[in-house]
């Protein structure tokens, strides 16, 4: 696996390169460790002062430099690889532009199968991972997005949040073949959605609710129970839960109940005029949920 890591020297962007600790399993193939200098804001800045500019600039790549060389130490570690052969391969990038856009671009160049960022925070140089960041990286980025909100050295507890739609299938074997240890135990999750509005409820019987609820259900419930079985043909500890409700708040009050790590969505490809926002469940997920959110998007599994 291709893992892009960004890195600008705050605390939250540490528990992203601590994260990889999760994934030393599994051994990703390629890691890149990239720092961006958001060159258009320091122009705004420094105004049409070509010397402070420069000055500016050039104090801020010294120290991105070596906010990447410490990165790159503390990657190494996280995979258990400072004091043995690295088996994975290792590259430092310093880039210049918009944050969020520079990301995506690197993260398509460099055929990215994972970026990972820490969810806000202001480094020592810059505003770099602001919570708007993160947004705009997981609505426009090609590849899934993990976006850590806590230390997270392992992954014991996973929520994984489905509908009976293909971005979800793709992000349940995304998880199952790029993302879980085997130590793992997944919840999968799903909150379907009730055929009949609270005003119509009051005016049904308890007999005519169950009614129009068990088509529903029944879909709901041979969706959790198809994946459920490619998860434990794999070896997989599998939870299931099934709930009628608003779909977000269910699924946030999960997750913080049980404690879990990881919320993994599935999101679908979003056409030019929708990458200006992300989709209402996605959005609300990344922004309300507890724990980390790793939302797949154009997976290659």
């Amino acid at each position: 696996m291709r893992i892009l890591c960004t890195v600008d020297g705050s605390e939250y962007s540490q528990w992203g390169i601590q994260a990889l600790e999760a994934f030393a399993s599994r051994e990703p193939k390629h890691v890149t460790l990239l720092h961006v200098v958001d060159k258009p804001a320091l122009q705004s800045l420094t105004g049409k002062n070509v010397l402070n500019e420069r000055r500016a600039l050039a104090a801020m790549e010294k120290a991105g430099g070596i906010l990447l060389r410490d990165a790159a130490r503390s990657a190494h570690v996280a995979l258990g690889q400072a004091a043995t052969a690295p088996r994975t391969q290792f590259r430092t990038i310093l880039a210049h532009g918009p944050l969020a856009h520079t990301i995506a671009k690197h993260a398509r160049r460099l055929k990215t199968d994972l970026i990972m960022m820490g969810s806000r925070g202001l480094s020592d140089i810059q505003g770099f991972l602001l919570g708007s960041v993160s947004r705009q990286v997981a609505s426009t980025a090609a590849c899934p997005v993990l976006v850590v909100k806590q230390p997270m050295t392992n992954l014991l507890q996973v929520a994984l949040a489905v509908d009976d739609s293909k971005p979800s299938r793709t992000a349940a074997k995304f998880l199952r073949s790029r993302i879980l240890p085997k130590s793992a135990t997944v919840t999968i999750l799903t909150s379907a959605e009730s055929p009949v509005t609270d005003f119509a409820a009051r005016y049904l019987s308890e007999s005519q609710l169950a009614e129009l609820k068990q088509p529903v259900m029944e879909r709901a419930t041979a969706l959790i129970n198809g994946l459920r079985n490619e998860f434990i043909k794999e070896g997989y500890s599998v939870v299931t839960q099934i709930q009628m409700n608003h779909v977000i708040d269910t699924i946030v009050k999960y997750v913080e109940a049980n404690h879990d790590q990881l919320l993994v969505i599935g999101s679908r490809d979003l056409t030019k005029s929708e990458r200006l926002y992300l989709g209402s469940v996605s959005e609300s997920l990344l922004r309300h949920a507890p724990c980390s959110v790793l939302i797949v998007r154009g997976a290659r599994v």
